[in-house]
């Protein structure tokens, strides 16, 4: 694999794998976590080639990586045929989220119950003792009849042990604490104030006592998606938010999908593009440093391993 440096410091460069870093296989949906371990590790939704539509995404991936250079891929832990409440024709294995509490892994994953694919979202959990394999379904969050387009599931864990679980779709964002046992809401669903053209994809992050939502826009050129990566912040976790601006420009895909972790000092932001299919529905994911200004707000992120906005 080709390899390329970037210093961060004139200390310690880090060295990052070339962009896409997963390249046997089309990924996309990229979900970054750093678990005890010291190991970071990424949940992706897979594409499926030859492309016929994200109706045939059907398989989760989880990598990870002690050095930003080498990547493990451990392989499969999800489908749909695993789900026994899911969608009888399967598919649509969209944008998954993993969390850690109490010795076991939590992996929420949506998932259509139903042939009307889109009014039938549900979000499934996974668990296990392990954040590489052995996941079995549980069954699904009570979230309510109001599912349509609600997508994206993200669990972000506060300093203080409490979960909270949002997810969002159809210009909705909503939000709520978990219970301890992450499988159940511990308040009613609120919906997230402040946002600026919210579309999907909410990954929620904290940052020296500052409450990070990011997101995917509704913005379009050419008459087709390019949603760009926006952000919010907030003194608490639901919010109200304020909205900051864009930190991600659009990578050529239909869609934006990303989430921001930080590991050994440096915060990272993690998304896709169409750097080795040259098609917007045959998804790479990638990762690029994410710089913050000194009142907390977000550098544009720079990609790397992307002609399109250069």
């Amino acid at each position: 694999m080709l390899k390329k440096e970037i210093e961060y410091s004139k200390e310690k460069p880090i060295r990052l794998a070339e962009n896409p870093f997963i390249k046997h296989m089309y990924t996309a949906d990229p979900s970054a976590h750093v678990w005890s371990d010291g190991r970071l590790y990424v949940y992706a939704s897979h594409d499926i080639a030859p492309p016929r539509g994200c109706d045939l995404m059907d398989q989760y991936h989880v990598f990870s990586t002690d050095d930003m250079l080498n990547w493990i891929d451990h392989g499969e832990i999800l489908r749909a045929t695993d789900v026994s409440w899911g969608r009888p024709e399967g598919g649509f294995m969209w944008a998954p989220d993993c969390a850690y509490k109490n010795g076991t892994y939590y992996f929420y994953f949506p998932h259509p119950s139903g042939t009307e694919w889109n009014k039938t979202w549900k979000v499934g959990i996974a668990t296990s003792k392990k954040p590489t394999s052995d996941f079995v379904v549980q069954g699904y969050l009570e979230l309510g009849n109001d599912n349509f387009a609600m997508i994206d599931p993200c669990v972000f864990v506060d300093d203080d042990g409490q979960s909270y679980f949002y997810y969002g779709g159809g210009d909705r964002c909503a939000g709520a604490k978990l219970k301890d046992n992450m499988v159940e809401l511990a308040q009613p669903l609120v919906f997230m104030e402040g946002l600026t053209d919210f579309h999907e994809a909410t990954w929620v992050f904290k940052r020296n006592g500052i409450y990070y939502l990011t997101y995917a826009d509704n913005h379009r050129e050419n008459g087709k998606g390019s949603n760009r990566l926006n952000y919010a912040t907030s003194n608490t976790p639901l919010g109200p938010w304020t909205y900051r601006g864009i930190y991600l420009e659009p990578t050529g895909c239909d869609t934006s999908h990303g989430s921001v972790v930080e590991y050994k000092g440096q915060w990272y932001a993690f998304y896709h593009n169409m750097a080795l299919s040259g098609r917007g529905n045959l998804r790479s994911i990638c990762v690029d440093k994410l710089d913050f200004n000194p009142d907390g707000t977000i550098e544009k992120v720079e990609q790397t391993g992307n002609n399109i906005y250069k």
